[in-house]
């Protein structure tokens, strides 16, 4: 009976909603340069002001921080009054302007959230308040965005330019889990408590606080799963700042005080007039920063495909592969991110050889070799099980390929010519990025195709350690 490999060549990876890194900052959606702001001298407009006064009220801001919101090219960003040093405080904001979980808690609509996903709870927070005139964060919501280039955002005629893309599967799967919760708190808590939301809450409502969490949340400070912190989030990523390292903590204000402060400190030394910048994630891919920022980088490293595979349940061999995968810290069906250029994930090849083991190889799975054959599918096992994974690889990534409607060239002559609107520009490096991924992929399995006569396997490997191959790899008659 045939062995099944099921592949799955554009997954949709599982969503977390807000599960970012310790001592990584999410806040901005878009990118911004080093270069010195030719803005930077314009007088900020209003809204920013009014912010600012509430700040210096507030006892956050003087004359003498050394950075303060500013209008730049691309929206709000923070600008360094005079020069700054690299590790310097830029500013520090204590707990009880920030908006999280807690501050949901203490409020008029604590008791009817306490049961709610935090982000869910922190949601209606915001939109409550934000539809408030007298809400004390009515001076940072005003100068919140109303939307931004995050692809949940997108029209269906901008959508339709990720066509193929995983980038639009997971952004369709993530609206539709917005969709969901929205659907259930609003049973749950807003029809049924409407004295406490006396302003209608819509979907785009939902949408729009889900987008703003998603772009501006710090996340894992020290007890603080999720987090907005007014100016703080105003700092805006740059590709050009390789650590992550040291951007913000949380510590107290005082030898005898117990308040906590959020503190913000910048990884570069700046000139007076540039934007005070920090590395949002070196690890996400321009999929994941398009859809939680709504920006792309051109460094090819950002390009990354996602491969998922599962051993069928089909399979004769299922209960034996399941086993084997668990023990070795997989499962049913395992993902691997694919990035351009860099070598295939370590465990990708021993998991393919593992699902596409066949009849002729199904000794290995006996319990004799359980401990040991994860080892033995590091390496080819036979050319039937190595020329397989290689035929079904290929095969899937023609299949991906062709359920894009650009080619790489036509996207590379769209690049060219320029003049491109910011999310068509996130659409054609997304598309563009994954093709480019895929041939990668495809590259590297055709090389592998081309060894396959030439590479040794567990038998000629067996025999080998037994002594029962020559130098010439003859095999060794022992006579009586």
């Amino acid at each position: 009976m045939a062995t099944l490999l099921s592949f799955f060549p554009s997954p949709t990876k599982t969503f977390h909603p807000f599960t970012l890194k310790p001592f990584q900052a999410s806040p901005s959606p878009r990118p911004f340069s080093l270069a010195p702001l030719q803005s930077a001298a314009q007088p900020p407009p209003p809204p920013v002001q009014e912010f600012w006064s509430w700040l210096r009220a507030e006892g956050v801001v003087s004359d003498k921080t050394p950075a303060r919101p500013g209008v730049v090219l691309e929206g709000l960003g923070l600008v360094a009054q005079r020069d700054i040093t690299r590790n310097e405080v830029i500013l520090e904001v204590p707990k009880r302007l920030w908006i999280n979980p807690d501050a949901v808690a203490a409020s008029d609509i604590g008791s009817v959230c306490s049961g709610l996903k935090p982000w869910v709870g922190v949601a209606l927070f915001l939109i409550r308040e934000k539809k408030q005139s007298e809400s004390k964060w009515r001076v940072y919501l005003d100068i919140l965005p109303e939307t931004t280039d995050s692809t949940i955002y997108w029209s269906e005629e901008e959508l339709a330019e990720l066509q193929g893309s995983q980038l639009l599967r997971t952004t369709l799967g993530v609206k539709q889990y917005i969709k969901s919760e929205f659907e259930k708190v609003e049973q749950e808590i807003l029809l049924p408590h409407k004295q406490l939301f006396p302003s209608s809450i819509t979907f785009n409502d939902f949408l729009w606080a889900f987008g703003i969490l998603r772009s501006r949340a710090f996340s894992r400070l020290r007890g603080q799963n999720l987090v907005l912190i007014p100016l703080a989030d105003l700092i805006n990523h740059s590709p050009s700042i390789t650590t992550e390292d040291y951007a913000y903590e949380i510590k107290g204000a005082g030898l005898f005080s117990r308040e906590l402060l959020f503190s913000l400190r910048s990884p570069i030394p700046v000139k007076a007039g540039e934007q005070v910048l920090i590395q949002y994630d070196l690890n996400k891919s321009n999929a994941e920063l398009a859809l939680d920022y709504g920006f792309v980088e051109s460094n090819p490293n950002r390009n990354s495909f996602t491969l998922t595979l599962e051993i069928s349940e089909s399979d004769p061999f299922f209960g034996d592969k399941l086993d084997i995968s668990e023990l070795n810290g997989l499962s049913e069906t395992a993902s691997f991110d694919i990035v351009l250029g860099s070598p295939l994930p370590p465990t990708m090849l021993p998991y393919l050889r593992l699902v596409a083991l066949g009849e002729s190889d199904a000794f290995l799975m006996e319990s004799l070799f359980r401990n040991s054959i994860w080892d033995h599918l590091q390496l080819p096992i036979s050319r039937a099980n190595e020329e397989l994974i290689c035929r079904v690889i290929r095969d899937a990534c023609t299949s991906a390929l062709s359920r894009y409607h650009t080619t790489i060239e036509e996207d590379d002559e769209l690049k060219k010519k320029g003049n491109l609107s910011p999310r068509m520009e996130i659409a054609v490096g997304v598309r563009s990025g994954e093709k480019r991924v895929l041939q990668h992929i495809d590259n590297i399995f055709k090389d592998k195709e081309a060894e396959l006569d030439e590479l040794e396997y567990y038998q000629e490997r067996r025999l080998r350690e037994l002594g029962l191959v020559g130098e010439q790899g003859e095999i060794i008659f022992w006579e009586k």
